[in-house]
């Protein structure tokens, strides 16, 4: 299915997707957001990544919008530097999802995001950060990482592989949580119900924005809900089989600048494709606290 040439709404994730491997935009991928802004279009960044780690990369692309983090658990509005809505994962409930795992995989290694748009992300001895340029704070022991309210809970196993370690936990926790693979050593438990999805429909409600105008871009199965909420989920070349799967179109890589050759496609002529549009005054949202 080709992507609709009147959308008025871009979701792009992150990791493997819009950035680099070395976490930076390219100056194409720019220009090829420059190219929506121009037509009018809203741009939402869409990921896993906590609103404080989000807020270095919005100021890089110059955005003073919305962004949905934490995996949908978190609407950031980066002109305020405030939590428009969030879901916390319940500590308890957390602890004993970790148990569960536990008990049928062997000894895990956890890490945490804090809440809040200055929550911090604290690991426990022996989980290693899949992302080293983000900051993290060591603790000596796991209840520790209770410490706080959390967003979500992210995994790492010595020896079983992302999809065995998902597997595991998925069927493990049951209802507890939802269980998502968002990238290579990232395997997470959020609130149940919460995926990337419920938090970009919140943001595109918040906007005036649909789904059936919007075009999706991602590399990992987190993507999954996202893609099926747009109308158009675009794959790239890097993605994980399971997403490819369920894609409508596969670009190129995220180093081979895969959401800008389709960015270009759409927003390539020098007049916009739609319309600028008239926005409804936002909606005062939920501040979390």
């Amino acid at each position: 299915m080709a992507a609709p040439t009147d959308c008025s709404l871009i979701a792009t994730d992150l990791d493997g997707t819009l950035l680099r491997g070395d976490d930076t935009l390219s100056d194409r991928s720019l220009a090829a957001l420059a190219l929506v802004a121009r037509a009018g279009v809203r741009h939402l960044v869409v990921t896993g990544r906590p609103a404080p780690r989000v807020r270095p990369l919005l100021d890089d692309l110059g955005s003073t919008g919305l962004a949905v983090c934490a995996q949908g658990a978190q609407v950031y509005d980066a002109g305020t530097d405030r939590l428009l809505w969030s879901v916390t994962l319940d500590r308890e409930l957390a602890e004993t999802a970790l148990g569960k795992i536990e008990a049928e995989v062997g000894e895990l290694y956890a890490a945490v995001d804090q809440n809040g748009a200055d929550g911090l992300t604290l690991i426990e001895s022996g989980y290693l950060m899949p992302h080293p340029t983000l900051p993290a704070v060591r603790v000596e022991r796991r209840d520790d990482l209770w410490a706080r309210p959390i967003s979500k809970v992210l995994l790492r196993h010595p020896e079983l592989t992302d999809d065995a370690l998902a597997a595991a936990a998925r069927a493990a926790v049951g209802s507890l949580a939802t269980v998502t693979m968002s990238g290579p050593g990232t395997v997470e438990l959020q609130p149940c119900g919460v995926t990337k999805a419920t938090g970009l429909a919140l943001a595109a409600e918040h906007l005036g924005l649909d789904p059936g105008r919007t075009v999706a871009f991602g590399d990992m199965p987190n993507d999954i809900p996202m893609f099926d909420w747009a109308v158009h989920g675009v794959a790239m070349a890097n993605a994980h089989p399971e997403l490819k799967a369920v894609a409508d179109e596969v670009t190129t890589s995220n180093e081979d600048d895969g959401v800008a050759v389709v960015l270009e496609r759409l927003f390539g002529g020098a007049e916009p494709r739609v319309p600028p549009h008239v926005l409804p005054r936002p909606r005062s949202g939920r501040v979390s606290r």
